[in-house]
């Protein structure tokens, strides 16, 4: 019954959190962000936030930090749209299955232009 209630949670910090960062987060830094997922502690008192981010390198990590100095304002906003007692910390990662699955797309793509099987 707890995990159920840990995933409810998750999810809804996520719809959530990505309304929040595309409506009201107003930092140019930030780029394309999509929220690919929320894992939530089973306390609820932390949130790992994974973010995929289109862009280079540069940009990733400009927009983790515009994210990191945006913190208090995410937990804000999530406070009052999430009716827990407390609102979990958040953490932010990196998702790179997107870019490894197009890595992988692309090396197919490259194996069967040549004529190879796989």
């Amino acid at each position: 019954m707890a995990n159920f209630r840990v995933g409810r949670v998750g999810e809804q910090i996520k719809k959530e959190l990505s309304l929040i960062i595309q409506q009201e987060l107003k930092d140019p830094r930030i780029g394309f962000i999509t929220v690919t997922g929320v894992e939530v502690t089973s306390d609820l008192s932390q949130a790992k936030v994974y973010l995929s981010v289109l862009g280079s390198e540069e940009q990733k990590e400009e927009t983790l930090k515009a994210l990191g100095r945006g913190t208090g304002f995410l937990r804000s906003e999530l406070g009052k749209r999430v009716k827990l007692r407390h609102t979990p910390e958040l953490i932010f990662n990196f998702d790179g299955s997107i870019e490894y699955g197009s890595h992988i797309e692309a090396l197919l793509e490259q194996i069967n232009s040549k004529g190879g099987s796989v």
